[in-house]
């Protein structure tokens, strides 16, 4: 028997009486329904969430913003309606809640009574987050719940991007009035800063005066230091001056009272000091006569006189030696003693004669003197007089300027004092000039740097005019904008699962079909004894009905449901392998474990519907299922679909396509195996009936 009668006669008994033909049909027919219908049921669902029922309960007061009144809950609830992305219904809180309750509503979406005030808020000191209160019930639809949130989101971030319009439009025109007053602020920083400068020129000037002024003050009051003690030694003066002075006067009055009768008393004076005179001259002419006669006498001579004594001697007297010592320092002695008293009796007669010679000159000088004081005598009595009226007059002013001098004495402390603080209050403004003049430059050097950060300041604020500000206020409120740059885009919800479904509807439907195929003719097995001829003829026969699924299954996806398919070749190519693949695997477990083998078929598709990653990503399933995923074909099944269904990676096709042919030829190979074992041998497993066809 060859492989294509195999297939023909395994096609004949699925055909042989009619009900056999119903039961082959009906079992064709149920990867279409299945893939068909579920791909039908959710093609495209979002498509009619305006059929979903909602309500919408408004309570909100409103609220007054810069004078005018808003309802941004009313505007909420009309924009919502006008949308008409849900079938709302605006009505109470009340039949909301017992809407939600009953299925009426699947899901209400409230509108607090502060909901404006919240808003509005904002722009206050105390801000607060307004509130969307979403009602819901899982009851009515789980899914139904999760739409409901998507929606509440999506009316927050409306009424976000509306509140933030405003918001962000209200702090535009504030910036573009403080551009406008940095303006006037930057005019008048430069008035202030031309100000500063004559005020820091003005400053330098006043503290170069008040320095000048302390240093003049400084030596005022070093120079007055000592006033007090210097007035007070003036005034102790005056004082002794004016009580001299009134001595003086009282005297010169005694004076001339005393010397009233001095001139003829001088003159007496004069005549007699001529007598003197006369008196003395003579005396100093006998003097002088006397002092020569002295002068002549000469010294006596020791030796002479010893020799007279010798000579005189009486005759026959001999002195002895002894004796002639004696008298010798006798006579010696007598004659020095002589000699000394009579150099003494010239030296003096000498020194009386020059006194009574200066006395004799003396008195001529005073009897002239006396002559002159007789001569003059009247006038010094006349100038006594005149000196007592001045001396008078002199001890008047001296005691007024004793008077003065007591009074500056007095005012010099409070002059010293005075000066002193002048000093420190010269140094103090000299200080306080200077500290003036540092501050006015920092005033000038600041108000300059202000200006020019000002207007820095001022020119960083973009100009703009009402339009401008409306589009930045729009950005603002909506800044980001999502791109949708799907390199490999689904066209619904139905092309996003198809993969899915298709794959399942492959497994599915071969498992159908080996309901009623038998894996391989036993008797096959007994006649040709061709393991590979037999394997190869059991397989092709589910295959080729695979094929003939997976065209009609293509043909209600692409054109009945109306769903893309970039790669239409690939896509169908990568069905028929799955589906070849699917049946070689079947059938391996029907020929390796029989009835068993075909009920871990419908096990291995319930993991493979968990682990195959059709609809939520495979990284969110638990640790177990997630390691089975790269482990079992279908997920590769559904990940070609999608890369040739979508326009893909080829590459990443052809890998998958690549895993799946694996699976293929080891399913046969296992297959091959059995059978060539049961061509040599039987057990009593093999000759058991099977439970299935």
């Amino acid at each position: 028997m060859t492989i294509p009668s195999l297939v023909r006669a395994e096609l004949a008994r699925l055909t042989a009486t009619p009900l056999a033909r119903l039961a082959f049909i009906a079992l064709m027919c149920v990867p279409l329904l299945y893939g068909g219908a579920y791909l039908w049921a959710n093609r495209d669902p979002y498509a009619k969430l305006d059929q979903i029922p909602a309500a919408i309960v408004d309570q909100d007061a409103g609220a007054t913003l810069d004078g005018e009144r808003v309802h941004y809950g009313a505007d909420v609830a009309k924009e919502a309606i006008d949308g008409g992305d849900f079938d709302w219904t605006e009505t109470t809180a009340a039949d909301a809640r017992s809407g939600v309750r009953n299925g009426t509503y699947d899901f209400v979406v409230t509108i607090p009574h502060d909901f404006s005030a919240s808003l509005a808020s904002a722009q206050s000191d105390d801000p607060e987050r307004a509130e969307l209160v979403m009602t819901t019930a899982d009851t009515n639809s789980y899914l139904a719940s999760t739409i409901a949130e998507q929606a509440g989101k999506t009316m927050r971030t409306a009424v976000a991007e509306r509140v933030g319009k405003e918001a962000a439009t209200t702090l535009l025109v504030g910036l573009a009035d403080v551009r406008d007053s940095l303006g006037d602020a930057v005019d008048g920083a430069g008035k202030l800063a031309s100000g500063a400068t004559k005020a820091a020129d003005g400053a330098d000037t006043l503290h170069d005066g008040t320095t000048k002024l302390s240093d003049g003050a400084g030596t005022l009051a070093s120079s007055t230091a000592a006033l007090p003690s210097q007035t007070a030694q003036l005034d102790s003066g005056a004082q002794q001056v004016a009580t001299g002075a009134a001595s003086l006067a009282t005297g010169l009055r005694s004076a001339q009272q005393q010397t009233a009768a001095l001139p003829a008393q001088t003159r007496q004076l004069a005549d007699g000091a001529a007598q003197v005179a006369a008196g003395d001259a003579e005396l100093a002419a006998r003097v002088d006569e006397a002092n020569r006669t002295v002068q002549a006498v000469e010294p006596v001579d020791a030796d002479a006189v010893l020799q007279d004594i010798t000579s005189n001697l009486p005759e026959g007297v001999t002195l002895t030696p002894e004796q002639q010592q004696a008298l010798t320092a006798t006579v010696t002695s007598a004659v020095q003693r002589a000699n000394s008293a009579g150099a003494d009796a010239k030296q003096q007669l000498g020194a009386t004669t020059q006194q009574i010679d200066t006395l004799s000159a003396g008195a001529q000088q005073v009897s002239a003197g006396a002559a002159a004081l007789a001569d003059a005598a009247p006038q010094l009595s006349s100038g006594i007089a005149t000196a007592a009226d001045g001396a008078s007059t002199l001890s008047t002013g001296a005691a007024q300027v004793a008077g003065g001098t007591s009074k500056l004495a007095a005012a010099a402390p409070q002059l010293s004092s005075g000066a002193s603080q002048l000093a420190t209050g010269a140094a103090s403004a000299d200080d306080g000039a200077a500290s003036l003049a540092k501050g006015l430059h920092s005033l000038e050097s600041g108000s300059s740097k202000l200006a020019s950060q000002l207007d820095e300041g001022r020119t960083k604020i973009p100009a703009s005019d009402a339009s401008q500000r409306a589009s930045q206020a729009s950005v603002i409120s909506d800044p980001v904008k999502v791109g949708d740059d799907n390199i490999a885009a689904a066209s619904n919800y139905g092309a996003g699962l198809a993969p899915f479904f298709i794959s399942l509807a492959a497994w599915i439907g071969m498992y159908a079909l080996f309901l009623i195929l038998k894996p391989i003719s036993k008797r096959a097995i007994t006649a040709v004894r061709r393991p590979l001829r037999v394997v190869f003829g059991g397989w092709l026969t589910p295959a080729l009905l695979g094929v003939v699924q997976m065209a009609a299954l293509f043909l209600i996806v692409r054109y009945a449901l109306d769903l893309d398919v970039v790669h239409a070749g690939g896509t169908v190519g990568i069905m028929i392998l799955a589906s070849a693949t699917f049946a070689a695997i079947i059938m391996t477990l029907n020929v390796l474990l029989g009835s068993v083998g075909q009920f871990l078929g419908l096990v291995l598709m319930l993991i493979q519907l968990v682990t195959a990653g059709g609809t939520f990503p495979w990284q969110t399933l638990p640790g177990p299922l997630a390691a089975l995923h790269f482990a079992l074909p279908m997920t590769y099944s559904v990940d070609a679909i999608r890369q040739t269904m979508y326009g893909g990676s080829l590459g990443t096709a052809w890998s998958d396509a690549g895993v799946l042919l694996c699976w293929l030829l080891g399913a046969l190979l296992v297959s091959y195996l059995v059978t060539a074992r049961q061509t040599r041998t039987r057990t009593l497993r093999d000759l058991r009936p099977s439970l299935i066809g």
